[in-house]
């Protein structure tokens, strides 16, 4: 189920900074349909702090970069395929508003799976409180009244041209989106520099079917990552540092049409040597208070790798590539729009995603994975105080074996390895100075995600496996969807399992944690399923277990799930259509939600209405 875009899209030279910084962007420009708004407050720097040493001038920089930067360029990309795929889009126009009645007030409905509470992630569906929805497909954003379900239907949109939002958050009244816009100024053969740009823009939507714009926020670079706390949006962009005929390529910010040049002297660093360096833009925007400056923190770091947010602190790590590799860690310490730096650390190996670091109780905690001198992997925790500093760990877990999820639950940690059958390690996280395991699973098949069911269950999604009989592997089946009990931690057990499809199928939930919809109020649990079949009667005999299925059917599986029943399957709901290709992806559902006792599942060409009870239908709603 990769992207277009990615299987598009060939990354020349910098691949692994690009990755990092650039994917998450779906690549595209922003141009808003014409409303009237005021200007908010330009942005202000973030005061300097004693952690990081500032640039004094133009030329100090520039030293810096020829003496400690061992690679130097912009972002390349190769391919005439790309020039076509980045063409412009037309614009919609907002629709008339239309008649209905009044929503009532604030019904029951999902979020987005995030990490952690009062952490928001942005993501393509967004729910407010008043029963309304905003669904990101494509170039638009769709402005739904979503319930009650009999008036369910599309009462504006939000189109932008040459462009593409990324996600987007809900703050009460307030809608933001966030994205990025390409442009391709030189072009050498069929290589294409990417000058890449970061915008945000604020909406008041407290009347949905006239969305007023009432911030226009834009800073080169390419978007990295976004949270929301409270009333603040904070996001983070990544632009390559290098010069041009001894020039800086210096980052800036354009907010309601005033420009601001970040100067040298603005920007931070430590001073050591790095393959290749980038300028790394912390923004923090009052989302509700349009007349509140912004602010940013510029600092340079090398190529971003992935990020952590707790309440209270921005975590950003970046990869190093000597010997075993190691990742360095910067911890942003937020108070409101207040954004300061206050620790660096290192740890060996590297760090699989943002499931791989926790913060609790005032400690840091974060799974890598190094490699022996042989190019064995194992799995590694280090506890870190709040100056990163390490002051526990627990090495070597797991040897010869792919590191696939973890989860961190208070005390607890549970990681996921697999070779052959998969280990579920129990990890004592109460002594941050002495971590231990606890215990062992060892089971068929591995996990991806882990997600807590209760405080001594989780549940698992990833792929149920079958061992070569010749080799050191297993061969990937199926979707397999998993019940751990760990309440003996010990001895933890698993209590159900389910499997989904032949080898190639998919989920979306193996990369993409805000696919997952879990509700143990209701015993739910809502999974997107690429399923694919075996044709076995290709076989005289038993099927080898290296044989692929084809795709069969998309859409939406939904179980019942508890402790005493395990999982049980209620139906599933697809958009596509009879005499439909299964490899229409526009059609394939990527996300679902319940606001009371109706079930949404969203494509990003419809979205289909159903009764959370038995899944009879309701409605649907073609998304143009």
């Amino acid at each position: 189920m990769e992207s277009k875009i990615r299987k598009q899209t060939l990354i020349y030279g910098l691949a692994a900074i690009l990755l990092a910084s650039v994917l998450a962007a779906v690549i595209l420009n922003l141009n808003i349909i014409q409303l009237e708004y005021t200007p908010g407050a330009p942005p202000v720097s973030a005061p300097q702090f004693p952690l990081l040493s500032s640039f004094q001038s133009d030329e100090e920089l520039k030293n810096f970069l020829k003496t400690n930067s061992e690679s130097q360029g912009p972002f390349w990309i190769y391919g005439a395929e790309d020039a076509r795929y980045f063409s412009t889009q037309g614009t919609v126009p907002v629709p008339s508003a239309p008649e209905g009645s009044a929503v009532p007030s604030a019904p029951s409905h999902s979020t987005t799976n995030i990490q952690v509470a009062g952490v928001d992630e942005a993501d393509i569906v967004k729910v407010d409180d008043n029963g309304y929805m905003y669904s990101l497909s494509g170039n638009v954003v769709y402005i739904l009244k979503a319930y009650p379900p009999t008036q369910a239907k599309v009462v504006s949109k939000i189109t932008f041209d040459n462009l593409h939002p990324i996600g987007i958050f809900v703050n009460g009244n307030k809608l933001a989106v966030l994205g990025s816009e390409y442009n391709f100024p030189t072009i050498y053969d069929r290589y294409y520099v990417a000058d890449i740009k970061t915008f945000m823009k604020v909406y008041n939507v407290s009347d949905p079917d006239n969305p007023m714009l009432l911030r226009d926020l834009t800073i080169s670079g390419s978007y990295f990552n976004s949270r929301m706390i409270g009333k603040y949006v904070y996001f983070v962009v990544s632009k390559a540092a290098y010069l041009t005929d001894d020039m800086l390529q210096l980052p800036e910010i354009n907010s309601d049409g005033k420009v601001i040049h970040i100067a040298p002297t603005e920007i931070r660093y430590f001073n050591a040597t790095d393959d290749y360096y980038q300028y790394t833009t912390f923004v923090a925007v009052n989302v509700q208070n349009t007349t509140e400056s912004p602010v940013y923190l510029p600092i340079m770091l090398g190529g971003t790798c992935n990020m952590y947010v707790s309440l209270s602190n921005i975590y950003v790590t970046y990869r190093g590539w000597d010997g075993n590799g190691n990742t360095t860690i910067y911890r942003i310490r937020l108070q409101g729009s207040n954004m300061t730096c206050e620790a660096r650390g290192t740890v060996p190996g590297h760090e699989r995603n943002q499931f791989s670091m926790d913060e609790y109780n005032d400690y840091f905690r974060i799974e890598t994975t190094t490699w022996t001198q042989n190019w064995i992997t194992q799995t590694n925790l280090y506890v870190l105080n709040m100056n990163l500093s390490v002051v526990g760990k627990l090495e070597g877990l797991a040897a010869g074996e792919n590191f696939h999820s973890a989860r961190f639950m208070g005390n607890r940690a549970y990681f996921v390895t697999f070779k052959k059958t998969d280990p579920l390690f129990v990890i004592d996280l109460s002594e941050p100075t002495n971590p231990s395991v606890l215990g062992e699973l060892h089971i068929p098949g591995y996990s991806d995600y882990l997600h807590p069911y209760d405080e001594t269950h989780l549940i698992g999604v990833g792929k149920h496996t079958v061992e070569a009989e010749e080799g050191d592997f297993a061969w990937y089946q199926g979707i397999k969807i998993s019940l751990f009990d760990v309440s003996n931690v010990t001895n933890p057990i698993q209590i159900d399992n389910v499997t989904i499809g032949d080898r190639g199928s998919d989920c979306p939930i193996l990369y993409d944690h805000k696919a997952f919809l879990f509700d143990k109020s209701k015993n739910l649990l809502v999974i997107p399923i690429l399923e694919a079949k075996i044709d076995t009667s290709k076989y005289s005999g038993e099927v080898p277990p290296y044989a692929y299925g084809e795709p069969v059917w998309q859409g939406a599986y939904v179980f019942d799930v508890s402790l005493f029943h395990g999982f049980v399957f209620k139906g599933k709901i697809t958009h596509l259509e009879s005499g439909m290709s299964i490899y229409e992806e526009t059609y394939w559902v990527t996300r679902s939600l319940y606001i009371e006792d109706v079930l949404y599942t969203i494509s990003s060409r419809k979205i289909k209405l159903n009764v959370l009870d038995d899944l009879s239908p309701i409605l649907e709603i073609e998304l143009p």
